[in-house]
């Protein structure tokens, strides 16, 4: 179920607007599953359809992990922290737990979850480094995206990762452990704060609005689709062997039944009533000049407050909705966009 509930949410607007145009912070720490062993970087070339074997320590990549018919399972970030040691950042894992036990035979590799030992803070915007450069003991200046190294904050052992899901260009996530916690966040708080910018404390900002805005997707968007229709099949190293590989194979050649593209609501009505799939539910269904035939489905609908618009994504029949093609869904007039509000 859908309503307004973002446009007049002043709290939520300045929340977001922080991490835009100054600097924003929030716990929010991904799962993390570590693999090592010999055979690590084997088997998350395996597991994964992106290139890990190649990681160099101290970088990460961001890559989708498939089943045998080429959907999507989950999408995650890979960050090599040794050379026989590695990071999954994922929100499911538990099922990438069992997913990794079922598929590591004749692999030489220890597997476990460590999301208990660690806290991330998130710390996004363009005065992110300005904030890091503050409180890091080495600073940030030359730290790339996605490369991570070892640091002191707050005198406190902690892991400096250069990303993030906002959109951002500058983002760092702090790694620390869940005991030095309490004294990281009230370094990065004071920071935060001296620099003009604030706590983000609502999760449809960090979660939703946030990602939505820049176009990166969220788990639940991407279940049940494959790499393709979402227009992540960049992110696939076809020179090697990995789960889902034939399957997709099959689909790179034939193509997609499916894409995903973006809309916007037009309809002034503030109180209209869209039902998108994240709020669980298979989403409104969507379709052209009042036909009969269904030609997608709503996944997503948040707001974007850099455009103040409602925004949000529509999994549909491939060339079924072209960009500023006008339809009514659920009988209020809406608009094909592009996936990238930031744009």
């Amino acid at each position: 179920m859908y309503k307004n509930i973002f446009k007049d949410d002043e709290w939520k607007r300045s929340e977001h607007m922080a991490v835009r145009e100054c600097v924003g912070y929030y716990l929010f720490t991904h799962q993390l599953m570590e693999v090592s062993g010999p055979d690590a970087g084997r088997f998350l070339d395996y597991v994964c359809p992106n290139d890990i074997a190649s990681l160099e320590v101290g970088r990460d990549r961001y890559t989708t992990i498939l089943n045998e018919e080429g959907e999507i399972v989950d999408d995650v970030v890979v960050m090599r922290l040794e050379e026989e040691k590695y990071w999954v950042s994922t929100l499911y894992a538990t099922k990438i737990d069992d997913w990794f036990y079922f598929h590591s035979d004749g692999f030489d590799i220890d597997t476990c979850e460590v999301t208990e030992d660690w806290h991330m803070f998130s710390v996004q915007g363009p005065k992110s480094k300005d904030v890091l450069n503050a409180l890091a003991a080495n600073g940030v200046e030359d730290l790339k995206f996605f490369r991570h190294r070892p640091d002191t904050l707050a005198g406190k052992d902690v892991l400096i990762n250069r990303g993030g899901f906002t959109g951002e260009k500058f983002g760092y996530e702090v790694y620390c452990a869940a005991d030095d916690a309490d004294d990281v966040q009230d370094a990065i708080d004071r920071a935060v704060k001296e620099a003009g910018g604030k706590e983000v404390t609502e999760f449809q900002v960090f979660a939703w609005t946030l990602p939505t805005e820049a176009g990166f997707y969220y788990m639940r968007d991407l279940n049940r689709t494959n790499p393709f229709e979402v227009g992540l099949e960049k992110n696939i190293n076809w020179d090697k062997d990995f789960i889902g590989k034939e399957a997709l194979l099959k689909i790179k050649e034939n193509g997609p039944a499916r894409e995903m593209v973006g809309f916007e609501v037009c309809d002034e009505n503030q109180d209209f009533y869209i039902r998108a799939k994240q709020y669980g539910g298979p989403g409104e269904p969507v379709f052209i000049d009042s036909e009969e035939e269904e030609v997608g489905r709503v996944s997503k609908l948040v707001y974007s407050y850099v455009k103040n618009v409602n925004n949000g994504y529509i999994l549909a029949k491939k060339d079924a909705l072209h960009i500023g093609d006008r339809l009514k869904i659920h009988g209020y007039d809406c608009v094909i966009t592009g996936k990238n509000w930031l744009k």
